[in-house]
């Protein structure tokens, strides 16, 4: 009776402790702007809160694509078929159909212009050969990376209560996809894609109003509110940018745009003074 009994609370103590772990995760505001090249925070606000990813996530689905290709465990023509479990992931995806076949090139090119579920797991699954497994090596390659408050599930970032992340953590992705990949990188500033004969255009609305921004991802889900990371270059400063958990994609962009226009005009204006002042003492 007695070890019943403490089989039953230890239950009882573990359930609670997920719960409690699982109602800190939420759709909180939080923002997060770094410097890239000196690494500098620029902007801080409830960075290391933990919040849902969205598709967010598929930003380290990419990253573990890149380091396959360059690794050779992946080639850019090589066919990737969509199994029932890829082809089921809604809303946004590629919809070839099970037993289908893609290329790596437009699995990549889908993921990073459509958001495509289906692509994302097709990846996820060559890689890992599941999707679990490929989540335990997205978390492994996320903490080795230094972001030690991220967990992944899956690969496409649709909802699970045990994927979580932070704004300091997506930064420290971004950053992680542009040192690590700059040729891959430049993907990201993709406007659209054409797909089999259909042009698609992607729905990365601030690479459309922002001068120097190039992508990198948004995500929505119910529970996590509306993400976006941007990386943007201005006055010879570059900076990643994180916004999460806002209530309508308008509201996160304006806030990004707002963030971008901060440190970025200030870039501008320490380029400007410092070129007056080489002038002035040439002059002198």
């Amino acid at each position: 009776m007695l070890k019943t009994t403490s089989l039953l609370l230890t239950a009882a103590l573990s359930a609670a402790s997920l719960l409690g772990s699982l109602s800190i995760a939420q759709a909180g505001q939080a923002s997060y702007v770094v410097d890239v090249h000196s690494g500098q925070a620029l902007e801080a606000s409830n960075q290391d809160e933990l919040n849902y990813p969205a598709s967010l996530t598929k930003m380290m689905t990419l990253y573990l694509a890149f380091e396959a290709l360059h690794g050779g465990k992946l080639k850019w023509d090589q066919k990737l078929t969509m199994s029932a479990n890829a082809e089921g992931k809604e809303p946004f995806k590629l919809a070839v159909g099970v037993g289908r076949k893609v290329t790596v090139r437009e699995a990549v090119e889908g993921i990073v212009v459509l958001s495509a579920n289906d692509a994302a797991v097709a990846i996820g699954e060559q890689l890992g050969g599941t999707e679990d497994a490929f989540g335990k090596m997205m978390t492994d390659k996320a903490h080795k990376l230094g972001m030690s408050n991220t967990v992944f599930k899956n690969a496409s970032g649709l909802p699970d209560p045990e994927q979580v992340t932070t704004a300091r953590d997506m930064a420290t992705l971004g950053v992680a996809l542009m040192r690590d990949f700059p040729e891959e990188f430049k993907l990201f500033s993709m406007r659209g894609i054409k797909f089999r004969g259909m042009k698609l255009r992607g729905h990365n609305n601030l690479m459309y109003r922002y001068a120097g921004a190039d992508g990198i991802k948004t995500g929505y889900t119910d529970a996590s509110g509306y993400n976006l990371v941007t990386s943007a270059t201005r006055g010879g400063r570059r900076v990643v940018g994180v916004v999460m958990g806002e209530k309508t994609a308008e509201i996160r962009d304006d806030k990004m745009a707002s963030l971008l226009d901060t440190y970025l005009a200030q870039a501008a204006t320490t380029a400007t003074v410092s070129t007056d002042a080489a002038k002035q003492s040439s002059a002198n």
